[in-house]
């Protein structure tokens, strides 16, 4: 049956439960998340047949943000209008947040200056860096599947550790795509001429007076909203490419360290909740329980927004060809940022190594356990070894 036409509706109160639920089995990212959801919805409870389920999932995988999330968001508007599809979105991310929101609350208690905390945290660093690389080589696969959205990545790459903004970067990125897949290399060329004309401009000019306005920026509830809703609508291809744009703000603004935004991420990929909850960390270390309630809500509400004002245009919204082909190039653009981001964490990373040889075995084993464990909880599993490999060998 199509997905938005249920057979019949269920209470709020059951779409809650239901979706709640599956937040506590939220482990192993998107992929294993919407496996459990298809498993439940399409083949148990039959809400949905199996290629409306295929349509739907192609739908949400050209916009941005957490699919699983939007998923889960869209089936519950379907099964119980707007008020399910919000409970269905609540349920599905409530777990995961409060765990966060405890951890977050005990890490700001800790005195991680003092081994073991110290060489643990720090090899959970190594270790994160290892499963933000490992993403970088699967979005890369998936999402580069031609020479023009290789050269793009590429560029937005070399842009991006030349410091150039995203905000530049990513509509020449998606406006060449679409013009080079139409036949218009020369005009594409000359898109991505011009944004490094733009950008090479504003670095030499405007530098010192970014840097001042930076240092200017209050860590406000305002400004975590408006963090986390830039990552929630930049978001292409899962949760790992939400992290070039928060870490813009959370480290270029001065509100966290590299070691604090990476001892979150280390801490959200241990919990069963998309990894984009990592924000709530970000947010309640800046700005305590009113920051982590802020940039979560920005963070999640363009998926809360997609499948209920807009759920029953979704289909035909995202079967304009032009739309693809934009979004694809957004989201090369995005893969190119995401390896500039992990190659600068690596370099700010590097002085704090009290053992080099030492690191670049957790970063080795991480990657290999991540890259050769295809199982849901290997991220936890990298974690928790470079956890111990940081107890042991810092």
């Amino acid at each position: 049956m199509p997905a938005d036409s249920p057979a019949e509706r269920d209470s709020p109160l059951a779409i809650f439960r239901r979706f709640l639920r599956f937040g506590c089995l939220a482990w192993g990212g998107p992929v294993a998340q919407i496996a459990m959801i298809r498993r439940e919805l399409v083949d148990e409870a039959k809400w949905i047949d199996g290629p409306g389920f295929n349509r739907l999932l192609a739908a949400y995988q050209v916009l941005p943000g957490p699919e699983a999330h939007e998923l889960c968001v869209h089936l519950g508007t379907s099964r119980g209008g707007r008020l399910g599809g919000i409970l269905a979105g609540l349920g599905f991310m409530l777990p995961g947040f409060l765990l966060v929101l405890g951890l977050s609350a005990l890490y700001a208690r800790l005195a991680l200056d003092r081994p073991p905390l110290s060489a643990i945290f720090l090899g959970m660093q190594v270790g994160v860096l290892a499963v933000i690389v490992r993403a970088v080589i699967r979005l890369s696969g998936d999402i580069l599947a031609d020479r023009w959205g290789w050269a793009i990545a590429i560029l937005a790459f070399a842009a991006t550790m030349s410091g150039m903004s995203f905000w530049l970067v990513l509509p020449a990125a998606g406006l060449a795509y679409a013009l080079a897949r139409r036949g218009s290399a020369a005009i594409a060329v000359l898109v991505l001429v011009v944004a490094g004309l733009i950008g090479f401009w504003a670095g030499g000019s405007g530098e010192a007076a970014q840097s001042a306005v930076r240092g200017q920026l209050e860590a406000s509830t305002v400004a975590l909203l408006w963090t986390g809703l830039k990552a929630g609508l930049l978001t292409f291809g899962g949760a790992y490419t939400a992290i070039p744009f928060v870490r813009d703000d959370a480290v270029g603004r001065g509100w966290l360290s590299d070691s604090q935004f990476l001892d979150g991420l280390a801490l959200s990929g241990i919990v069963p909740a998309p990894l984009i909850i990592f924000a709530t960390f970000v947010g309640f270390q800046v700005a305590g329980l009113a920051g982590a309630l802020a940039i979560t809500a920005g963070i999640f509400l363009p998926a809360f927004l997609f499948g209920t004002l807009f759920h029953s245009r979704i289909e035909r919204i995202t079967a304009d060809a032009r739309l693809h082909d934009l979004l694809e190039g957004v989201a090369a653009g995005v893969v190119g940022i995401i390896a500039a981001t992990a190659v600068d964490i690596a370099i700010k990373l590097w002085p704090s190594l009290p053992e080099p040889f030492a690191a670049a075995a957790i970063f080795a084993g991480g990657l290999a356990i991540a890259y050769f464990w295809r199982s849901k909880l290997a991220v936890l599993a990298v974690i928790a070894a470079s956890a111990i490999g940081g107890l042991l060998l810092f």
